[in-house]
């Protein structure tokens, strides 16, 4: 038998961007090609889409893990990283999606094809083509992908009916249902028969609205005894409650009198939820309602409506009779029903034209703030926490066990104006810093701060990732390469006749060592 699920927590998280590359063009006679790294692709994202032919979360109840996939890192030659495929999860119309640490609605998947970014993926980081400046000409270094959202959220069904059959185990709703209109809910003669909300479409003149059978109300419904409790957030969307009496039950203790008012009661203390948009705002107990007498083509059930009907009328509800078995009343119920639909349409407020909000950024507004915070652990007893989106996904972005990109972070967060929020909340040389929350993806970055050392720019011989081969400013004129090839010429020239007249004088001396020599030799 399929299990119906109409409630499941999910765990999502969105892929994680790929990290940029760090390359250097290599070209046969071009040793200095420039940097060529592409950036990492954008990671998966997850999306809910509301499908028609989804009826049930019972595919998230058996695997609630989703995760998207991964962008691509880059690669040389300036090739990007692909972005990661988006995971679609179908669900069905009448789903909310809740935040599951606090109860916070994020959507409301309300209408057929809403489409709803649950955990947006993250971005991919840069390669070292994209982080070069006219100062920074050769980056050794490329920015990381960032991690996608995740987090813990609650799926909510909640039926999309306009007309809700409420009762007792056993009352004939289903039988009710299956009669007004082409759906065909199980049906048998023992106690929670139904397990699962039936929806029926029923159509009373020009007017075509949706029935639903809600199980398992009984005594303590509200509380959690039954199914009452699992099945009740299917009534808060209804514009109408129907009560369906079963005036031929044989249960000692039970009439329709007593059974309506256990079922009121059990409608009064469910808490409506009424944080999700597009449900109306009324309590369970204050919709229109209508009592139907059931099962009339029992005698029996005939004799007690005739009692029961003028107190039920005194109280100021509609009543009626009616047979599923024998189609008795079902056009006058359709049609009581009928009304009360167009009545709550009618009432319903015109849906607004949604607003845009602009909220500009405050002029002195910095984006990060620096917080004092005491701790014992801390150097001193104190330690100052940075937070802000720059600041934490510059830090998210940066590979540590490169030099050069520790630097480049330093320079921003300089530049930014996180030393000077420093000093003024009291930091000092050897304080410790700590950039980002402890639980974030990839944790908080803690050093010690070095406010003669931020940015380390002056550390370098000129401005960092600059390659002094790739400058403008050294190249040589064509004049002047041929002045120096002149000048190498001449040089040489020079020195030529300079050795060789080195060369001549050593020779003569050669040959007068040598004559001196002979004529010693003939004295002798």
């Amino acid at each position: 038998m399929p299990m119906f699920v109409d409630r499941a927590v999910l765990h999502v998280a969105g892929g994680s961007g790929g990290h940029g590359c760090a390359s250097v063009h290599r070209e046969k006679f071009k040793p200095l090609g420039g940097p060529d790294g592409g950036n990492g692709g954008r990671g998966g994202s997850v999306r809910l889409v509301a499908d028609a032919s989804a009826t049930t979360l019972l595919e998230y109840h058996h695997a609630p893990h989703r995760v998207a996939a991964n962008g691509r890192p880059g690669t040389g030659s300036l090739r990007h990283g692909a972005s990661g495929e988006d995971l679609v999860l179908r669900v069905p119309a009448g789903t909310v999606v809740k935040d599951a640490a606090d109860g916070r609605v994020l959507a409301d998947l309300v209408d057929v094809g809403t489409d709803v970014e649950l955990a947006p993926g993250g971005a991919g980081g840069l390669g070292n083509a994209a982080l070069a400046t006219t100062r920074r000409k050769a980056p050794g270094f490329a920015l990381l992908g960032e991690p996608g959202w995740s987090g813990d959220v609650v799926l909510e069904l909640k039926s999309l009916a306009d007309v809700a059959l409420v009762g007792f185990p056993s009352a004939g709703k289903s039988s009710l249902v299956a009669a007004l209109s082409a759906a065909r809910p199980k049906i048998a003669d023992y106690p929670f028969t139904t397990l699962v909300p039936n929806l029926g479409v029923v159509v009373a003149g020009q007017e075509r609205f949706v029935v639903a059978d809600v199980p398992g109300l009984v005594e303590g419904a509200s509380e959690g005894r039954g199914l009452g409790l699992e099945f009740l957030r299917h009534v808060e969307r209804t514009a109408a409650i129907v009560h369906v009496l079963d005036c031929a039950t044989l249960e000692p203790g039970r009439d329709p009198l007593s059974d309506l008012e256990v079922i009121e009661a059990e409608l009064a203390r469910y808490a409506v939820d009424l944080t999700a948009t597009g449900e109306p705002g009324l309590p369970l107990e204050q919709r229109p309602t209508l009592v139907v007498l059931h099962k009339m083509d029992v005698p029996e059930a005939r004799e007690l409506a005739e009692l029961v009907r003028p107190d039920l009328e005194a109280r100021g509800l509609e009543v009626l009779e009616v047979s599923s078995a024998s189609h008795e009343g079902l056009r006058e119920l359709s049609f009581a029903m009928a009304r009360l639909v167009r009545r709550a349409r009618e009432q319903a407020p015109a849906p607004a034209a949604p607003r845009v909000v602009l909220r500009p950024r405050a002029v002195d507004e910095t984006g990060f703030t620096v917080v004092r915070e005491e701790a014992e652990d801390a150097t001193d007893g104190v330690r100052f926490r940075v937070r802000g989106t720059k600041p934490e996904r510059w830090v998210r972005q940066t590979d540590f066990s490169n030099d050069e990109a520790v630097g480049f972070l330093a320079d921003r967060l300089a530049k930014l104006g996180v030393e000077d929020d420093l000093f003024a909340a009291g930091a000092v040389a050897g304080s410790e810093v700590v950039i980002g929350a402890d639980d974030a993806p990839r944790g908080a970055v803690v050093f010690d701060w070095d406010p003669t050392l931020v940015g380390g720019a002056e550390l370098l011989a000129g401005p960092r990732g600059e390659d002094a081969r790739l400058a403008g400013e050294g190249r040589r004129t064509t004049q002047e390469r041929r002045r120096e090839q002149a000048e190498r010429k001449d040089a040489r020239a020079r020195t030529q006749a300079e050795l060789d007249a080195e060369r001549r004088e050593e020779r003569r001396a050669a040959a007068a060592g040598r004559s001196a020599g002979s004529g010693g030799r003939d004295r002798a």
